[in-house]
């Protein structure tokens, strides 16, 4: 019986005759056909997409970030991502449509606040992911049960995990890439710059060790092509920060000082570099390079290095890996050969073990060195530390021993001497009041000065007139020079900040349009030579 498959033609190729095209001449007739356009109506500028069915890119979102300067680049990072994905960044809570809260674990305030906001937004009936430290150290804490979440080195996909709370699924991710892309913030503000995550120490108190991982330095081309590309986008001033600076690099072959001096290249005149916090142990094999780079007129002369006690016991049982002399050692040497600089530090009172004779040797470390910047924490046990199953100081005396602490340190005035001098400061946000613009000079101190919108994002020249506990107030000096630091118009607050920037051009060979860098025409099979014949658009 025939198959119903069988055919009348015993080859295939009985169905080409020669009056058919040839293969050649079917490819050249593909270059006379030309796509027809599809209509699009398009939507008015600044309208509303208005849709019945949930679609995720065109939802607002707020995003709100505790803890410090690491955790503000990340959130920033994701803003970046969100806006470029089509979301937009409101400042209005009560606009949004979904909450993002990147938490912050060092201390017991924070995390109240993180767990109170996610709290407001369920009474408000608001999508919610939450994001940092919290979450990475604790994913299973009852209050985020049900909530989208994202790890600390998960931030790169934070659109996945957006788009998945919006179609009310819920998505936890595993993997992270080098953060390139971020939301602008205010025109001025600095960019927060971070080189890496996590640390090498393992201190008994913070579980930002255990919610971050191992450290993972960021290569130091990507970052310098970071701040290359923020500068031209007009910013004038960038933080480097990490959970500990003076550890960049030692994961991947390099130090803090390499990628320094690669920076400072790329810094253009009236523009400024902050550096991040350093422990001591890290700091101490690069004091030589360290002074130099803050000798350096667009870096500012200051240095975050928190001692934490002065009581080598208590160093002991914080695990900080250093004593009080190798703080000391830092502090003087800089002291010595960057006359100005600015130290800032950070004490803990009424960690567990901490006598009176402890706290006495902290007190006299305070007396000593008068710090401009001293951050005092009273300590909180945090679940899961070994600090938490040591002895624990009674909360009175913490609170006595804070509350002393605090007295001192506002017990001395350390701008008072420098009333009368003339000095050229950056000038780069709002104050607290709304009264002023802040300024600072070289060593990163604070000068409030008129508001005056043609100051913002300028270098100006000032005479300080007054002197208070973490300011100074300066009057700009008539006919002086305002110098524009950014090569660039800044970006406006909001929008995305490091995008690639894609230039075309015209082949002249083919007339294909070819991207920048790679020459590979879009309409032909040859490579276009990357020769000054090729003229950009």
């Amino acid at each position: 019986m025939p198959s119903a498959c069988d055919s009348l033609l015993d080859d295939i190729e009985d169905m080409v005759t020669s009056h058919d095209p040839t293969p050649h001449e079917r490819q050249f007739a593909r270059r006379n056909i030309v796509p027809r356009p599809r209509r699009h109506q398009l939507q008015p500028a600044g309208e509303e997409l208005q849709t019945d069915s949930v679609i995720p890119g065109t939802q607002k979102v707020w995003v709100r970030t505790w803890g410090c300067s690491h955790n503000s680049s990340d959130g920033e990072y994701m803003a970046g991502q969100l806006a470029a994905s089509g979301y937009k960044i409101t400042e209005n809570p009560s606009d949004a449509d979904l909450w993002l809260l990147n938490s912050c674990t060092v201390k017991n305030p924070a995390e109240d606040h993180f767990r109170n906001s996610i709290k407001k937004a369920q009474e408000q009936n608001k999508k919610v992911v939450v994001a940092g430290c919290v979450p990475q150290a604790q994913p299973r804490t009852d209050y985020l049960r049900e909530l989208s979440i994202i790890g600390v080195q998960q931030i790169d996909r934070v659109v996945e995990v957006v788009d998945e709370a919006i179609k009310v699924f819920r998505h936890v991710d595993i993997c992270h890439t080098y953060q390139c892309v971020c939301i602008a913030p205010d025109v001025y503000d600095p960019l927060f710059l971070s080189l890496s995550h996590s640390c090498l120490n393992a201190c008994t108190y913070c579980k930002t060790k255990h919610a971050r991982g191992d450290l993972a330095s960021y290569p130091i081309e990507e970052l310098v092509e970071r701040a290359r590309q923020s500068f031209q986008e007009g910013i004038c001033e960038i933080w480097l920060t990490s959970e500990d600076t003076g550890a960049y690099g030692r994961d991947i072959g390099t130090d803090l000082p390499s990628l320094l001096w690669e920076l400072v290249k790329e810094i253009p005149e009236g523009a400024m570099l902050r550096l991040g916090m350093t422990n001591p142990p890290y700091i101490l094999e690069h004091l030589e390079e360290m002074v130099r780079i803050l000798q350096h007129p667009r870096v500012y002369a200051f240095l975050h290095v928190p001692v934490q006690s002065a009581s080598d016991s208590v160093l002991m049982d914080m695990k900080r890996e250093y004593c009080c002399a190798d703080f000391r050692r830092v502090t003087d040497f800089l002291q010595e050969r960057v006359p100005g600089i600015t130290i800032a530090t950070d004490i803990i009172c009424g960690f567990p073990g901490e006598t009176e004779e402890d706290f006495e040797q902290t007190m006299e470390l305070v007396r000593q060195y008068c710090f401009p910047s001293l951050f005092i924490n009273q300590f909180y046990p945090r679940p899961g530390t070994p600090a938490a199953k040591m002895e624990q100081v009674p909360a009175h005396v913490k609170k006595q021993r804070t509350k002393e602490l605090s007295a001192l340190f506002h017990s001395y005035k350390p701008y008072d001497h420098k009333i009368g001098e003339r000095q050229r400061v950056l000038v780069t946000e709002d104050s607290f009041d709304s009264q002023y613009y802040v300024a600072h000079n070289k060593f990163y101190e604070q000068v409030l000065v008129p508001k005056k919108p043609e100051f913002k994002g300028k270098m100006i020249e000032v005479d300080i007139y007054e002197a208070g506990k973490h300011y100074m107030k300066g009057r700009p000096v008539e006919d002086a020079r305002v110098f524009t630091p950014s090569i660039a118009q800044p970006l406006q607050k909001g929008q995305v900040s490091g995008l690639p920037q894609v230039s075309l051009r015209v082949c002249e060979l083919c007339g294909a349009l070819s991207f920048r860098d790679h020459w590979l025409c879009q309409l032909s099979s040859h490579l276009c030579p990357p020769s000054p014949r090729n003229s950009k658009i």
